[in-house]
Order: structure tokens, then C-alpha cells, then sequence
């Protein structure tokens, strides 16, 4: 038995799927210690947009760790985030208008999310939470109370509370008008339902699933918490980062969130860092209200400036090389569907985030076995992991798409 069996717990989960040793990875290849070579359409759940050791952002965070720049600052002015900030401001914020204060909540998506919540309760004085069927949030205690895997929500072992669940776009397909439960409840003083603070939302459920909200439900969500005094949290953690085409992934639908959360591929290198976005207005925190040790992680200032300065300061470039291969991706999608009639149920997706879904729930499964099989990472979403998702780097080349969906097309036929 390996030390991965004897030492390491068995929580651990991708290795699983995935059953060799990795041990170099560049740009959308990994490689494990025997030689093998795999085509990575998984990017480290999003937190990889630019591949594997981007050499321009290896090559800024490498100067920085020479020259004996500061790696740990907890909340302290550096160089390394006062430049990032600037950079964060003049190439993201001002060119769409974004009023945004800037916080440092801890290192991780979940850290994000749990400062949002606990701000906007603080804001409006209420404790309710409303989120959607299927979201996925993370994985501390309130994450966790507003996120709807069955599974997921068990592993916390005590009640989850404060938090509301109402459909997702969508979920009772088109025989129900958007938001008339959600709204009914507001305003009957007999629903029992408390006076939420917030409500939280992800333009597209990534874990939940590949479910993509259309920017008409996402404006009619904006309007609604306006109207019911309410806070709108956009959780970009997986999505935002260009996963999508723009940079923000409710930039589509026209709406300016009260908050939004950024994680995964904000520092570009796939190191910690995690941002909590808000309106100005909203920041009535005392100072130390919220912190956290490693809320100053410097070599991820470095990267991420270096990935803004690289592949957002000439506009909209990134966000139309991201829809391209996105019609890309689409187009064989659709090649797959019509060769699979029988078992594919739907595909879905913006931009670079891609799923398949099956009528067989477990073929999803059996679909990413093969696939790695043949040199293809990809995992599965959705409550019952019945999903294939695709999530390759913004980065990829045309021809690298083309042989990992070519593997997927291929990993479909032969799990028939």
C-alpha cells in the first residue's frame, strides 16, 4: 500500500478517479511519474484559467521570491498588494464601472462566501439567507447552510440553519413564472418565512450541475431584492476569472451585485487568494471584525497582478478568444448528441464551462473513467454526479480542444 492509503485520510477524493502520481504539469498537460501525458480539461476546478505554469506569471512570481519580496503580511500594506490593487481598480473596476471596495477575507472561495454572509447580515440586521436549489458554496458551516448537495450538507454533522432554498432558474421548466413562490412568501405575513438579509446566487451552478441562469432571471433577481430590501450576492468563485467570456460572469446580464465573491483563479497560478467585493456603503466593519492569518498571501498579488496586466488590460480580447472556443466546445457538443441520441439527456454551458448530461445517471462516471483512460481529465457534476463537466483552461489552443473533445466524443462511444 502507497502512503496516500497508510497516512493520508480517506477523505481525499480526485485521486480516486484519477489513480496514478502526478508530477510536472505546463500549460494544459500534466504529466505523472511514470511518463504518461494527459490532456487537462479540469484545471484545477477552475483555479488553473491559465494553465499550468504560465511562464509570464512564473516568471513575475520568481523575480518577486528572488529579490526577498514579502511572503507573508497578514493584512499589512505592501508593495505586492498595493500593486495589485491599483491594477485590480484601473483594468477591472473603473472600465465597467464597478463601485467596489476591496476585502481580504482568507485564502479560499469558502472565506469569501462566509464573510459575505456574515457582512450582510450585519448590514441589515437580519439573519435569513435565501439560496437556490442545487447551489454549491463550499464547505465550512454557513457555505455549507446555503448550498444544496444532500451529501455535502451532511458531512457538517449538526443542523444547518438560517438559510432558505427557493428554485433556480428553470427548475420546474417554464410551468412556473419566475420568482412567484419567492415573492408570495415576502409578502404574505403568514408564510413563515423570515425576512431574508441576502440572497446568494452563481450565474451557472458549477458543481450543481452546469445549470446556467439566463440574464433575464438574473435582472428579474436584481429587481426583486430591490424592491424586498434584500442584498444580492453573486458567488463568482468558480465562474468569474473569464470563465464565462467577461471577466465577472453577471456582467452579461447588466446587474451590479451588492456583493460578489472572487476565488479560484483571481492570484492566475492556482495559489490561495480569495476577494470579497462590495458596494461602498456596505462596509461598516470594525477593523479585525473579520481576518485571517493568511488574507495576505503576496506571492498571489504578484501572479494575479501579473495575469491582469497580461490578459485583461487590452479589453475585451481574453473575453472573445473564451466565446470562440466556446463555440468550439459547442459545436461538439452538439456532434455528440446527435451520435448519442438515446442517452444524452441535455448539454449546457457559457464560455469555457461545459456539461453533458446523461438519462443514465451513472454513465457520467463511467464517461470520465474512460476518458482518463485515455488521457483526458475530467470529472463529473450535479447532485447525483450524473454530469460530465468540461472546464478547460481559457488558455488552451484550438488544437488541444480539438483532441481532448475528441477523447471525450470517444470515451462516450466506447462507455455506450
Amino acid at each position: 500500500m502507497s502512503v496516500f492509503e497508510t497516512v493520508e485520510s480517506e477523505v481525499r477524493s480526485y485521486c480516486r478517479g484519477w489513480p496514478t502520481v502526478f508530477d510536472r504539469a505546463v500549460g494544459s498537460r500534466m504529466y505523472d511519474e511514470d511518463g504518461h501525458e494527459y490532456l487537462d480539461f479540469f484545471a484545477g476546478a477552475g483555479s488553473l484559467n491559465y494553465g499550468h505554469n504560465n511562464p509570464v506569471l512564473k516568471r513575475a512570481l520568481i523575480d518577486y521570491l528572488e529579490r526577498d519580496g514579502v511572503t507573508h503580511g497578514l493584512d499589512m500594506s505592501t508593495t505586492a498588494k498595493r500593486t495589485f490593487l491599483e491594477a485590480f481598480q484601473n483594468l477591472l473596476l473603473r472600465p465597467r464601472d464597478l463601485p467596489y471596495k476591496v476585502m481580504f477575507p482568507g485564502p479560499t472561495g469558502t472565506n469569501a462566501v462566509e464573510a459575505a454572509l456574515k457582512l450582510a447580515r450585519k448590514v441589515k440586521g437580519r439573519e435569513s439567507i435565501v439560496s437556490f436549489t442545487n447551489a454549491f458554496h463550499g464547505m465550512s458551516l454557513g457555505s455549507l447552510a446555503v448550498t444544496g448537495n444532500a451529501f455535502k450538507r451532511a458531512g457538517a454533522g449538526i443542523p444547518l440553519v438560517h438559510g432558505t432554498p427557493m428554485p433556480f432558474d428553470n427548475y420546474f421548466d417554464g410551468t412556473v413564472e419566475d420568482f412567484l413562490w419567492f415573492e408570495r412568501l415576502l409578502e404574505d405575513q403568514g408564510s413563515g418565512l423570515n425576512k431574508p438579509a441576502a440572497v446568494i446566487v452563481e450565474t451557472v451552478q458549477g458543481e450543481g450541475g452546469i445549470n446556467v441562469a439566463r440574464p433575464e432571471w438574473l435582472r428579474a433577481l436584481s429587481e426583486l431584492c430591490e424592491r424586498q430590501d434584500m442584498l444580492l450576492i453573486v458567488d463568482d468563485i468558480q465562474m468569474g476569472c473569464g470563465r464565462t467570456g467577461a471577466f465577472f460572469s453577471f456582467e452579461e446580464a447588466g446587474i451590479t451585485p451588492d456583493i460578489v465573491t472572487v476565488s479560484k483563479s483571481i492570484s492566475g497560478y492556482g495559489m490561495p487568494m480569495a476577494l470579497c467585493l462590495f458596494k461602498p456603503e456596505l462596509d461598516i466593519w470594525e477593523p479585525g471584525e473579520h481576518n485571517g492569518t493568511f488574507r495576505g498571501n503576496n506571492p498571489a498579488f504578484v501572479t494575479a497582478t501579473a495575469t491582469l496586466e497580461t490578459y485583461w488590460a487590452d479589453g475585451s480580447a481574453m473575453e472573445k478568444q473564451t466565446r470562440k472556443r466556446g463555440e468550439q466546445v459547442e459545436q461538439a457538443m452538439i456532434s455528440i448528441t446527435e451520435e448519442n441520441l438515446a442517452d444524452v439527456k441535455e448539454y449546457r454551458g457559457r464560455g469555457l464551462v461545459w456539461g453533458i448530461e446523461f438519462h443514465d445517471k451513472a454513465r457520467a462516471g463511467k464517461v470520465a473513467k474512460r476518458a482518463f483512460e485515455l488521457g483526458l481529465l475530467i470529472e463529473t457534476s450535479g447532485p447525483e454526479s450524473e454530469v460530465v463537466k468540461l472546464l478547460p483552461a481559457l488558455t488552451i489552443t484550438p488544437e488541444e480542444l480539438d483532441e481532448g473533445l475528441s477523447m471525450l466524443a470517444r470515451a462516450v462511444r466506447e462507455t455506450a
